[in-house]
């Protein structure tokens, strides 16, 4: 069960959400996703470990470096979460879709 508001709490920051899409290319160490960033070493580490706590990020140690890459279990999570809205949405922009449809054949009449 996905947790919304700590989902979006975690997503809802600008440097974490360049963390992810720079994890999305693959399996980073901290040191390639600085690199990347142009953000200090403390600052992204801070940065894993929300999202980390979050659910959204896992770490694997090899040897002495740590490698980090997204869990897909929260992302399919969320957008089971997001389906009932999205469906919702679209349902009311194909009524209103409609609704200017017959206004602008009337118009025409």
């Amino acid at each position: 069960m996905v947790h919304t508001q700590d989902v979006f709490e975690a997503l809802a920051d600008p440097t974490r959400r360049r963390i992810v899409e720079e994890l999305r290319r693959g399996e980073r160490q901290v040191n390639d996703i600085v690199e990347s960033m142009d953000i200090h070493q403390s600052g992204v580490s801070r940065h894993l470990r929300i999202l980390t706590e979050a659910g959204f990020v896992q770490v694997r140690p090899d040897g002495p470096r740590r490698m980090y890459s997204l869990r897909p279990e929260p992302f399919r999570a969320l957008e089971t979460w997001l389906a009932g809205y999205r469906a919702l949405w679209e349902r009311r922009l194909d009524r209103l879709g409609e609704a200017l449809e017959n206004q602008r054949k009337k118009g025409r009449n």
